[in-house]
């Protein structure tokens, strides 16, 4: 199942990380490890933090993707389902909503 995974740094240890010159080799190391299928990074609320698409087979994933964010920067991580325009055409909205009208 295709989620939005979001990760939610504070400010340390991530500053340390820029200031030692690790940060780099830290994301990468996660990124390699996780394989997002897409990843995207900005701030949000006055904290770093990214957006990722990855792809879950069971709950038994959450960990291995979580894991290296929370071990590595203390981070926060959440998990929302994710649909593509084709997904949410195929969840049929309009028979819901005549079902529960």
């Amino acid at each position: 199942m295709r989620m939005m995974m979001r990760v939610q740094m504070p400010i340390e240890p991530f500053n340390t990380a820029v200031k030692d010159g690790t940060v780099a080799a830290k994301m990468k190391k996660i990124l390699e490890a996780i394989k997002p299928e897409h990843a995207f990074f900005g701030s949000e609320g006055g904290k770093r933090g990214g957006v990722l698409i990855v792809n879950i087979d069971s709950p038994s994933d959450v960990p291995r993707l979580a894991e290296p964010w929370f071990l590595t920067f203390n981070a926060d991580v959440s998990f929302t389902v994710a649909m593509t325009p084709e997904d949410l055409g195929r969840a049929d909205l309009g028979a819901l909503g005549k079902q529960w009208a």
